[in-house]
């Protein structure tokens, strides 16, 4: 009964969001043919005093969208504001060609665009981002994915489709992501702050504190101050589970960890920016941003176990908090204009997690479940055996300094040009324990108590670039703009990894030398072994050098992208352009002996546009149609022991359509509506193994992924509707109601045909928010009620298994395996007030 009556939910929510994306459309059309008719000389009213103008700053100038000859897609202050968006989740929903993986968490999210995706990122030694992440002007992406930054108090988000490596670099290869905060203004004083309350279906209450203020200080100097707490209530339940290992006999019982609504989050932050100027030409603006997000639980459910119940055998936590600080200098020398940003970002996350899947499956299939009791010797196989069950703990770090010069000439001159250096180093300090308790001191990592498997490392990538655009009006209409970016990275890991010595022959401290003697895994004075993860001889030992010292495995190189561009005004509101550019994403080192480091992956788009506005900016369509070619794309996957390895496959083709239309075809009423559609697919076999140039062999039987194969991560179709209108009650007060409808089209989940079998394909799924409300109209107290997620759609955000998809989501008859769904938020109920000065 309960399934039937999702399925009829769901059908719903489909054929709601379906039925107003036509609409819209129709609609745009209807309304762009009577322009005409649209009389500019009516009082105004509650849709028309509205600013139909968007300035962003995608070519790094203020410009109107709409003479932006590229891909953008923006939400505004004002759409964040009634889209009850306040992070990451919840405008990527919102932006069609921006897809995430979200992989158990509010900060283990990766995001795609265009479909630029082949599975398996998020790793910590594994490749870099496609899609960049500015807060501002600074760069805030790391390789385990992007800062999860609450958004409140902010300008607006940009979705910048496609390469813009050329002004924006190296994790920009198939898009950009712009957080632009709201600056502090020496104009005025200004405040404000909300408060909101909120419930979600199945699980608990939550609510949230947020405020601002913006303080002139004297003529020249102002500051802004933000803050912000969020509770997000929990809505997964901890289940009684029971399970005995065969090989031990040991059994595991999670009574004392069982708990409803168990994955709740608590975040809160504060942001500080001063706005200085120092003359008329010149201003400095400093800042410091900092934010903590603890989680508890484990965000996704085992549907064989029922909705939203989960059995795990171990806390769960994540803590992740960081701080940026950074400034920006404007100014003019001359008719130019300079502009210096620099940033200093340290991020912590600490974790603990349940892995018994991985330990009893593997005991299941391969009888890997016999460990003995603390006080065993080696080789004393009458010692009782112990509960193999493991859990691992983690302690990252980060640190990322990054700096850009800037100079550009007039922009209102027929030939202008932008030039600029960068330089970016960020480090990653690397612990993961793979715990069992109470385990013989022979099987640990040397210094390392309970600790079957160790990763220790540090990982610095290193990124240099010039990078130059020149824009030349050849007549009133067209406009031809050309871009190069020079680029070097030097990217270094080194560390250990693997078992002890008396647990494994061949990996850990048996494959290991000390930096200081060569001798064999004598632990340091941090507890950490010797090094295994470094250069190595033709035999696979370790290099040391004459001073005592042991270099990293490295990988480096340099090159050249470009970006070309051809604009035509067929009129002041209506443009085309037609785009040629390439991306970049550096490459890195395998930690795994014996393998190849991977080369950096390139993007090549090819992509026409069409912007158009009619009626005084009361209706807007814009439409791009582009190709990408994939180079050698980065691919990971899980190898032995459930080790990440990257490896470069071969080629991969990305064909797509992208529009997006904002209209108001009466007063008070307001329709937006955007799509993607993507065919993205390998264009070679990819067959698992490179060549000794590491270059991708394509000739195989029965390839693990044929040419053809439909890459992971990112759906076929995905669009979105909201339908906003507004009437005043009275001479002072507005009301709103509004519908916000998404939808999406099925996901693989793995680019391995077999993986992907075994794991399953996401489910497309479609969801409707409704809110209404009442503001003040001249400023002051505003109240909404919303509801999001209206018919309680399940929506698979990602699939995943424990381990390798052979193992822990097998198909072995009488066995079977657990695939674990993390689901999209389930209805939630909030009432909002907030209040302006």
């Amino acid at each position: 009964m309960g399934m039937e009556s999702r399925d009829r939910r769901s059908g719903r929510a489909l054929r709601a969001v379906t039925g107003l994306l036509l609409g819209s459309s129709i609609l745009a059309s209807g309304a762009a043919f009577a322009q005409e008719a649209v009389d500019d000389s009516a009082a105004p009213t509650a849709s028309s005093s509205q600013n139909n103008t968007i300035l962003v700053t995608s070519q790094r100038r203020v410009e109107d969208l709409q003479d932006v000859p590229i891909s953008v897609q923006v939400l505004n202050t004002e759409r964040l504001e009634n889209l009850q968006v306040d992070g990451l989740e919840d405008y990527v929903k919102f932006l069609p060609s921006v897809s995430t993986q979200n992989y158990g968490g509010p900060f283990y999210q990766l995001v795609y665009m265009r479909g630029v995706a082949s599975g398996g990122d998020g790793n910590h030694s594994g490749p870099l981002p496609s899609v960049g992440t500015y807060l501002d002007e600074q760069p805030i992406t790391t390789a385990q994915g992007n800062l999860n930054v609450h958004l409140y108090d902010v300008a607006r988000v940009e979705a910048l489709a496609g390469p813009q490596g050329t002004l924006f670099g190296a994790s920009s290869q198939a898009g950009t992501i712009r957080i632009i905060t709201n600056q502090p203004d020496a104009s005025g004083f200004d405040m404000g702050f909300d408060v909101e309350g909120n419930y979600v279906d199945h699980g608990e209450f939550g609510g949230a504190l947020e405020g601002f203020v913006n303080m002139p200080i004297s003529d020249t100097i102002a500051a802004r101050l933000v803050g912000w707490y969020v509770k997000d209530g929990g809505y997964i339940d901890n289940i009684r589970g029971v399970r005995t290992f065969p090989s031990s006999g040991e059994t595991d019982d999670n009574l004392a960890l069982v708990e409803d609504d168990f994955n709740d989050v608590e975040t809160y932050g504060a942001r500080l920016a001063l706005g200085i100027e120092l003359d008329d030409n010149w201003t400095v603006t400093p800042s410091i941003m900092a934010q903590k997000q603890n989680t508890s639980g484990t965000f996704a459910f085992l549907p064989s176990l029922g909705d939203l119940n989960v059995q795990t055998y171990r806390d769960n936590f994540q803590d992740d908090e960081w701080v940026q600080a950074a400034m920006t200098v404007e100014g003019r020398i001359g008719n130019f204009d300079l502009v210096y940003s620099g940033a200093y970002l340290e991020r912590g996350i600490d974790g603990l997690a349940d892995y018994s899947d991985y330990a009893y499956f593997y005991d299941v299939l391969y009888g890997y479940g016999y460990y003995f009791v603390a006080d065993c010797p080696a080789q004393d196989f009458s010692c009782p055996l112990v509960n193999p069950s493991q859990y691992f703990s983690s302690r990252d770090r980060f640190n990322k300094v990054s700096q850009e010069l800037r100079l550009s000439s007039p922009q209102d001159e027929s030939v202008r040009f932008q030039a600029g250096l960068f330089y970016q180093r960020q480090e990653h300090d690397i612990q993961q324990r793979y715990q069992i308790d109470n385990i013989a001191s022979f099987i640990e990592v040397p210094g390392w108590s309970d600790t079957i498997w160790l990763t220790k490392q540090t990982r610095i990538d290193r990124d240099y670039a010039a990078f130059g655009e020149v824009a030349i009006d050849l007549t009133d209409q067209l406009t031809v703009t050309g871009g190069l970016r020079y680029f070097e990275y030097n990217n270094t890991l080194i560390g250990f990894f693997g078992y002890s010595e008396n647990f494994s022959g061949s990996t850990g401290v048996a494959a290991c030398r000390s930096p200081i003697d060569d001798s064999l895994s004598p632990p340091s004075t941090d507890g950490a072994p010797c090094t295994n993860l470094a250069v190595t001889d033709a035999d696979g030992n370790v290099i040391v050098n004459p001073d005592g010292t042991v270099s990293p495995r490295r990988s480096k190189n340099d090159g050249l992208i470009h970006r070309l561009n051809v604009t035509y005004n067929f009129t002041p509101d209506v443009m085309a352009y037609a785009t040629w550019s390439r991306g970049f994403r550096p490459g890195g080192t395998n930690r795994r002996g014996g393998l190849f480091g991977y080369q950096a992956d390139f993007l090549t788009n090819y992509e026409l546009g069409l912007k158009t506005s009619f009626a005084d900016g009361l209706v807007r369509w814009n439409a791009a149609i582009f190709q990408l070619d994939w180079d050698k794309f980065q691919f990971a996957i899980l190898g032995p022991n459930g080790l990440t390895e990257i490896r470069n496959a071969a080629q991969a083709r990305i064909r797509g359509f992208e529009t997006d239309v904002t209209l108001q075809p009466a007063d008070g009423l307001t329709l937006a509506a955007g799509m993607t559609y993507l065919d993205a697919k390998l264009t070679d076999n990819y067959c698992g193994f490179t060549d000794a140039n590491g270059d991708p062999v394509t000739v195989c039987a029965n390839p693990p992924a044929p040419a053809g194969t439909r890459l992971p991560a990112s759906p076929k179709f995905k669009g979105n509707v909201t339908a906003r209108y507004e009437w005043f009650l009275n001479r002072d007060l507005l009301a709103h109601v509004q519908f916000a409808g998404v939808l999406q089209s099925d996901i693989r989940s793995n680019l391995l045909l077999e993986d992907n079998r075994l794991v399953g394909t996401q489910d497309g799924y479609g969801t409707v928010d409704l809110a209404v409300g009442v503001k003040k109209d001249l400023g002051g107290w505003n109240a909404e009620f919303y509801v999001t997620n209206v018919f309680d759609e399940r929506g698979q955000a990602y699939l995943y298994a424990q381990c390798g998809s052979s193992v822990c989501a097998n198909d072995v008859p009488g066995i079977g395996g657990n695939v674990y769904q993390v689901p999209n938020q389930p209805r939630t109920f909030g009432l909002r007030f907030g209040y302006s000065y």
